[in-house]
């Protein structure tokens, strides 16, 4: 509607309120404009480095290794230096591991200068000065050639039309009759999945060796790996959902041969993502589905009734879990509107900021208690600062316009109360879904690499490959290593599956 002076009503309550409406307007308009420079050209907290960040990574750490070679270039000190070592940081580099071969080379100064220039006496040895320096060895290919021998018994064969012949049987191996070892499979999957690595510049890497290795035969070597691993990644989702609480999470994906434009890869974790003392077991699995239907949750998680911690996503709630909400997604929405407000003013989002901070200082100082003792810390101190945010955004809520960054922030928390406040009834749970959004963010960085998967198929076997990385990464595994113990011993087919869950394993 386009106003004039003409034709503005004449009563002054039907004014207020088109100004109040134009108001509202112009200051979602101004919210809008400064969240969309802050996405353009702000820093963000949970963005990954752009191209060019990569090509300039080489002078970004240029710069910080000269400035720590500046610091332990100054090796003079005062009295007064010395007499206050305990404040100065001086950088020192970790010794190289002493299971690492070694050759040492010994230098010495030649025979005519042992001899001292001043009185002519032979000079003795008083001791040595060392120093290491790391060599790298590019990668050795082989192959190995089996040679089986054949037997038969010479005087059966006198009177049989048919030699009886005694062979060694074959060994097991992951791909029957094709070229591939368990230690093959295993660089090729962790160079994709774990860091990044298309099967198309995996190809070309092979052909520096003068191996021809094309990217179809690579991929057709993934597909029978993931079906290999099928029955431990199984046993994995049967002991996930064996736990008390389940953290999800999902994103999405490109599968070109599928009718959904967009597909989405689902994680499902349980423990931590590093190695810990508690009796919970660090598993990461994912799951390829075309959708993002609450179904899929349901699907996957058929039996479990724990807790289920996950954003404010409606589709989880479908599932039997007892629902536990994400304070970092409700902050980070107090965040957006932070940076909506005019440049220069604090206001209500700032002071919902710093009262979830709050909450979270309570967590670190309470983060290696124990379970119950950190229920009982939750109840005494978190609970209090709870109440007095739930009053603050329910009267907020009154004076906020809806539409308004601030007032979407406040409508979430309040339509997440419930879940959001459900961690201080049980220590086994956390203040957000973290640990999930942590584990989902590998597949979102080699995303950036591969871009789509090519079938479903393709997409259920990256599910399955990068759940057996993520989980063996958990647990302080090389997944190198891991993966190649594990194709190993499941060609092998093996009655139980126990000495495989990345917790009974133990390499090297």
């Amino acid at each position: 509607m386009k106003f004039s002076i003409d034709n503005l009503p004449d009563d002054m309550e039907q004014l207020k309120k088109i100004i109040l409406q134009q108001q509202s307007k112009l200051l979602h308009l101004e919210e809008q404009f400064r969240l969309a420079q802050q996405k353009q050209f702000g820093k963000s907290a949970k963005g990954h480095p752009g191209q060019g960040e990569q090509f300039n990574e080489l002078e970004v750490e240029a710069e910080v290794v000269g400035a720590e070679v500046e610091v332990e270039a100054d090796t003079v000190e005062t009295e007064e230096d010395q007499a206050d070592t305990s404040s100065r940081k001086k950088p020192k580099r970790k010794p190289l591991p002493t299971d690492f071969p070694r050759d040492v080379v010994t230098h010495d100064i030649s025979d005519t200068d042992k001899t001292c220039v001043c009185c002519g006496n032979e000079l003795h040895k008083i001791g040595e000065e060392r120093s290491e320096k790391l060599e790298f060895i590019p990668a050795q290919v082989k192959v190995i050639e089996h040679v089986r021998l054949k037997y038969s018994c010479r005087a059966c064969d006198k009177h049989s039309t048919q030699v009886k012949v005694h062979i060694a049987p074959v060994p097991a191996s992951p791909i029957p009759k094709g070229i591939a070892t368990a230690s093959l499979l295993s660089q090729i999957i962790t160079s994709k999945y774990q860091y990044g690595l298309p099967l198309y510049r995996q190809e070309s890497m092979f052909e520096q060796y003068g191996i021809e290795m094309s990217r179809k035969t690579m991929a057709d070597w993934m597909m029978k790996c993931s079906g290999l691993l099928q029955p431990l990644y199984d046993r994995l989702r049967e002991v996930l959902l064996e736990q008390a609480v389940i953290q999800a999470d999902e994103t999405t994906l490109n599968v070109l041969k599928e009718e959904k434009a967009t597909c989405y890869m689902w994680l499902y974790a349980t423990g931590t993502d590093a190695p810990n003392n508690r009796d919970i077991p660090n598993i990461v699995l994912y799951d390829y589905q075309p959708s993002r239907a609450g179904q899929c949750a349901v699907d996957f998680l058929d039996g479990f009734n724990g807790y289920l911690q996950v954003d404010g996503y409606a589709g989880y709630g479908k599932t039997q879990a007892r629902l536990a909400g994400c304070w970092a997604h409700a902050r980070r929405k107090f965040k957006e509107a932070e940076i909506a407000q005019p440049k220069g003013k604090t206001g209500k989002a700032n002071w919902a900021l710093n009262h979830i901070q709050k909450l979270y200082r309570v967590e670190t100082l309470n983060k290696d208690s124990s379970v119950d003792a950190r229920r009982q810390q939750r109840q005494q101190q978190s609970l209090p600062l709870l109440d007095e945010l739930h009053r603050w955004l329910e009267k907020s809520q009154q004076h906020v316009p809806p539409k308004s960054s601030l007032g979407k922030a406040i409508i979430y928390s309040l339509n997440q109360w419930p879940n959001l406040t459900r961690y201080v009834e049980d220590g086994r749970l956390n203040i957000d879904n973290n640990r999930a959004e942590r584990a989902i963010k590998p597949f979102v960085i080699g995303r950036k690499n591969w871009l789509f998967a090519n079938t479903a198929n393709g997409a259920n076997a990256s599910a399955m490959l990068y759940s057996m990385i993520e989980t063996a990464k958990a647990n302080g595994l090389t997944p190198f290593d891991y993966l190649m113990h594990c194709l190993e011993q499941l060609a092998l087919k093996p009655e139980s599956l126990e000495h495989l869950l990345p917790w009974n394993v133990k390499l090297g």
